[in-house]
């Protein structure tokens, strides 16, 4: 892993990480993070993809990491749309340095979001699409979010937790687990891999009001009646555990496939692997997923 920084559309200064692979690369695999982590967890993903010929980049988004000014917090206006141009301008750059290469864009969680809304305006020219660990949320449940942020902001706490709505994001997430141990055991089923996250203080924080209001904004593109501006022939694959919370145990995935189908995306693959929880490239059966992906991947060349 070789790290690095680039400069964000805010201006900010964000951490990069690169792996590249000895000899000829068949691609490049762009990474997008999810909700309250950073992009070094990624690390045993982007070493397997190394393995299987594929230059791996991601960069931390605004709000996370050790440079952030404030935890949870992406910028005072247009915080979506940041994180949108953040992972373009990265994307330009790494085309630039390494052109003529097929360029996968993948997200995971909350970076699933991002890249969803990402190819409502960039997605030309991508060879593919990667999805993991995404969800579907109903327009109520979105316009109540929205208003609980919305009146945070106005009453001067944009900038600070939101403990209401982390509470109403994360607070049922663990129901499903027999006798947890921890509160981020619905994460994986690796407890050495959940202890990691508990113990990793660039982990689990609240986000503030603000950026749960970006947030919110994000996901109301993702509507059916938007996802017309899909570029159809771009392959998609949407991947999942089936016991993971914020996909609903799978019945929210297989909505977002369907809404892809129907919108004339030709080419979307599903897999939804048995007992998984929300983090599949931490799970105890990450080689296999490793493995799909680099499959999936050397079909789209």
């Amino acid at each position: 892993m070789i790290k690095d920084t680039f400069l964000s559309v805010t201006g900010e200064t964000l951490d990069k990480c690169l792996w590249p692979v000895e000899g000829e690369a068949k691609g490049i695999v762009q990474l997008v993070h999810g909700m309250a982590e950073h992009i070094d967890r990624y690390d045993g993903v982007a070493c397997a993809l190394n393995a299987a010929g594929y230059i791996v980049v991601g960069h931390t988004h605004l709000g996370h990491g050790p440079n952030a000014k404030i935890k949870g917090y992406f910028t005072d206006k247009n915080g979506w749309d940041a994180l949108l141009d953040d992972t373009h301008r990265l994307r330009k750059d790494t085309q630039a340095q390494f052109p003529r290469l097929p360029y996968f864009l993948l997200g995971h969680s909350m970076g699933s979001f991002v890249v969803r809304t990402y190819c409502l305006k960039y997605e030309a020219g991508l060879a593919g699409v990667i999805i993991s660990g995404t969800g579907h949320f109903d327009k109520p449940i979105l316009a109540a979010g929205s208003a609980i942020a919305g009146l945070q902001c106005l009453l001067g706490q944009g900038q600070k937790p939101s403990m209401i709505l982390h509470n109403m994001n994360f607070s049922a997430n663990n129901k499903q687990v027999d006798n947890p141990k921890t509160e981020s055991d619905w994460l994986s089923r690796d407890e050495e891999q959940v202890a990691k996250y508990n113990a990793d203080p660039l982990c689990g924080f609240p986000f503030t009001a603000r950026a749960y209001a970006d947030l919110f904004t994000g996901l109301k593109q993702l509507y059916p009646d938007k996802l017309g501006a899909m570029i159809k022939d771009i392959p998609i694959l949407i991947f999942s555990g089936d016991h993971d919370p914020v996909g609903a145990n799978g019945k929210g995935v297989t909505k977002v496939y369907e809404e892809l189908k129907a919108a004339g995306v030709k080419d979307v693959t599903l897999k939804l692997y048995p007992d998984g929880r929300h983090e599949m490239f931490n799970e105890l059966n990450r080689e296999e997923v490793y493995a799909d992906l680099a499959s999936w991947l050397g079909a789209k060349l």
